[in-house]
């Protein structure tokens, strides 16, 4: 077996095809903010899902619409091909628990190293402290929170501060390394989940706030990760209503971006029922 094969991650993603389009797997405890599993680690499975369905290794873009909160346990994931293409195959996905249904995925994949064409680039890598100058971000928040013991996440020092009540001059921008605290290569399947990892940078502003649930989130992968830790800038420019959008991006160890995020969520909104 090898290492990828034997890690946290990889053992918390695994699938059994059940026929039909149709997949069965777990979600584990061991992602969870608070007491529900994060949502770029359920986005995750729905990846592996739609991979398997399409017959294509890389999602291109993927969006997920959380409809209600998942929880650990057993999950099923029914797909349904919208087209298959020779470049780019798309198809849609239902996570189910409890015969409700959770979150709605639609994603088109593709084979990122086959990829030809016209390549643009017009920014660079965000720039960080050396990492052992970098803050564990499980040393700022109020409470520790299960995902922190599975992942390494260092803020840069410049974007660690104002965390606990805010400062309402802070800077709305978080950067830092990411990667898997047992050591383990990030693949494309992992960039959801750290996409989705870090906390709101509003909290700079206004403080650690309750629960910020994800409405929906879109994650577009421009290519396989580099092995070793990823860099990463997220930003929030706009809350209207309590809705709050973050923009992020993801770069490998080789300087190449390998993803780009926007979410949409709520701030200030209420447990999960």
């Amino acid at each position: 077996m090898s290492l990828a094969a034997s890690s946290q991650f990889e053992r918390d993603i695994q699938l059994v095809a059940v026929g039909d389009g149709t997949y069965e797997g777990q979600l584990s405890s061991a992602w969870n903010i608070g007491e529900v599993p994060n949502g770029g680690y359920v986005m995750a499975l729905a990846c592996k899902a739609l991979a398997s369905a399409l017959d294509f290794p890389h999602p291109a873009s993927i969006t997920g619409h959380y409809l209600l909160p998942t929880e650990a346990g057993p999950v099923t994931i029914e797909t349904d091909v919208v087209r298959r293409g020779r470049r780019i195959a798309t198809a849609t996905a239902r996570l189910i628990q409890g015969g409700r249904e959770r979150v709605r995925f639609i994603g088109a994949f593709t084979d990122l190293m086959r990829g030809r064409g016209l390549d643009l680039h017009t920014s660079s890598p965000p720039s960080l402290a050396a990492v052992d100058r970098c803050v564990p971000l499980a040393e700022l928040t109020p409470a520790p929170l299960g995902i922190h013991r599975h992942l390494l996440a260092r803020l840069d020092p410049a974007t660690a501060t104002h965390w606990q009540h805010g400062d309402p001059n802070a800077d709305v921008e978080l950067r830092a390394w990411l990667g898997f605290a047992d050591g383990s290569a990030p693949d494309v399947f992992a960039l959801p989940l750290f996409a989705d990892a870090q906390p709101p940078p509003l909290f700079r502003r206004v403080g650690f706030g309750g629960w910020v649930p994800t409405v929906e989130l879109t994650v577009h992968v421009h290519r396989p990760p580099a092995p070793g830790l990823l860099r990463a800038r997220f930003t929030t420019r706009h809350v209207t209503g309590g809705l709050l959008h973050e923009d992020g991006e993801l770069w490998d160890s080789a300087g190449h971006l390998v993803a780009l995020s926007r979410q949409l969520a709520i701030i200030g909104g209420g447990r999960p029922g």
